[in-house]
C-alpha cells in the first residue's frame, strides 16, 4: 500500500477515534453538569480542543448533540447486549424498558436534551429530524412486533391494534419525561410498568 494513502487511512481512523472520544467525554458532561452546562465551549473544555476545534469534528452544535443522543443509544443498546438481545417476550421488553427509564431518571441533563432536540426536529431542516424519525420508527416497530405476538399468545389485550399501542407506548414515555423535568417525584418508570398490567391479560404477569 503506498505511504499516502496508509498516511489518509491512519488520519481517518485517528479522525473517527476522536470524534467517538468527544460523543462519550460530552455524554459524561451533559449527564454531570445537565444540558444548561453543557456550552460547547464547556464540551470543547473537557476533550482538550477549542470551540473550533470542536466543531471540526461536527458541522454545527445540532449535529453534535445529534450525535450525542445516537451514543446515548447506542450505549444503552450495548447495555442490553445489543440488537440480537431484542426479546420478543413482552416481559423481558418491559424489564429492559423500565432498566433505561429508570436510568434515564439519573441523568436528568441527557433527559433534557433528549427532549428539547426532539421539539426542535420537528423542522425537516434540522439536523436531529432524520435521526428522531428513524429512531421512533424503530422504536414502534419492536414494540409492535412484541405486542402483536403477545397478543396472538393471549397475553397482552387485543382491544387497541399492535401499531396504534406501540405508538402509545411510546408516547406515554416521552410524554412523561416532560413532565418529570416539571415535577422531578414523577416515578415514570412505576407508571409504565402500571400500564403495561393494565394491558396484560394474564393476572400476575406484570409482577415475575
Amino acid at each position: 500500500m503506498p505511504k499516502n494513502q496508509e498516511g489518509r487511512r491512519g488520519s481517518y481512523a485517528k479522525g473517527i477515534a476522536k470524534r467517538e472520544e468527544i460523543l462519550t467525554r460530552a455524554l459524561e458532561v451533559i449527564a454531570r453538569e445537565g444540558y444548561r452546562g453543557a456550552s460547547v465551549k464547556e464540551l470543547a473544555a473537557a476533550v482538550g480542543l477549542s470551540q473550533a476545534g470542536l466543531l471540526h469534528y461536527f458541522d454545527s452544535k445540532e449535529e453534535l448533540f445529534t450525535e450525542i443522543l445516537r451514543k446515548r443509544d447506542e450505549i444503552d443498546m450495548a447495555a442490553f447486549g445489543g440488537v440480537e438481545a431484542v426479546s420478543t417476550d413482552v416481559e423481558a421488553v418491559r424489564d429492559g424498558y423500565l432498566q433505561v427509564i429508570r436510568h434515564n431518571s439519573q441523568v436528568p441533563g441527557v433527559v433534557e436534551l433528549f427532549s428539547r432536540l426532539s421539539v426542535e426536529a420537528a423542522d425537516p431542516r434540522h439536523p436531529a429530524h432524520r435521526f428522531f424519525l428513524d429512531r421512533n420508527r424503530a422504536l414502534r416497530g419492536v414494540f409492535a412486533d412484541v405486542v402483536r405476538q403477545s397478543q396472538s399468545a393471549g397475553r397482552l389485550t387485543d382491544a387497541i391494534d399492535p401499531d396504534t399501542l406501540a405508538r402509545i407506548l411510546q408516547a406515554v414515555a416521552d410524554g412523561l419525561q416532560v413532565q418529570w423535568m416539571l415535577e422531578p417525584d414523577v416515578d415514570m418508570a412505576a407508571i409504565v410498568e402500571a400500564l403495561f398490567r393494565g394491558l396484560s391479560t394474564t393476572e400476575g404477569d406484570s409482577d415475575e
